[in-house]
């Protein structure tokens, strides 16, 4: 990116709108200068002007909660910024996923739920609380979560042959969910299917 391009304000400043990369949620708005756009490109970590500090600040450098950039887009009349990151952690500092959460939330972005889920079950792999069913799936290893992915697709085909829509919501949505824990289980993402989704639609 040229920041030659961009309009900056009388401070050297710009508004830097930023975006949850899987969810799409608004997270935060903050500003950048020339530096800190470069060093966020640079360090892939979104990175900031204070204007009450009068410095850069890296988010999430204090708090752990950072911001992992993905893309930076400019809008038609070059004198805004739109962030896309992925979170880790809540980006408000006081622990809201967004700082926008005031008065009348917005509305959850489509398929927001099934990124909520991911950390969920991320957290449970780490933390194995005891009674949890997907605790026991974890402690049962690959060859077991795999096979309730079997058994959840077959439940899923032989519900499809049924004229009834509620049985077939409820297996393709265990379905869903087992799919969610091998992922999981092997480290990989939600985000990384859909990337590999829109990549072949790209094609």
């Amino acid at each position: 990116m040229n920041t030659d391009d961009l309009s900056f304000d009388e401070n050297g400043l710009i508004p830097a709108i930023v975006q949850d990369a899987g969810s799409l949620r608004v997270l935060m708005l903050g500003y950048m200068n020339p530096e800190a756009i470069a060093k966020t490109l640079e360090s892939g970590m979104v990175t900031f002007y204070s204007r009450s500090r009068k410095t850069l600040w890296t988010k999430g450098e204090t708090s752990g909660n950072t911001l992992k950039l993905k893309e930076i887009r400019y809008d038609c009349d070059k004198d805004a910024l739109l962030v896309t990151a992925t979170p880790d952690g809540p980006t408000c500092h006081t622990g809201n996923t967004s700082c926008f959460y005031r008065d009348t939330p917005a509305p959850a972005a489509k398929g927001e739920f099934l990124f909520k889920l991911e950390s969920l079950l991320a957290e449970r792999k780490e933390k194995m609380p005891e009674g949890s069913y997907t605790t026991s799936l974890f402690k049962k290893g690959i060859d077991k979560i795999s096979q309730k992915v079997g058994e959840e697709a077959v439940e899923t085909v032989i519900a499809s042959k049924n004229d009834n829509k509620e049985e077939f919501i409820y297996e393709a949505s265990d379905l869903l969910f087992h799919l969610l824990v091998l992922l999981t289980e092997k480290g990989y993402s939600l985000q990384e299917l859909i990337d590999e989704l829109e990549k072949r639609h790209k094609a």
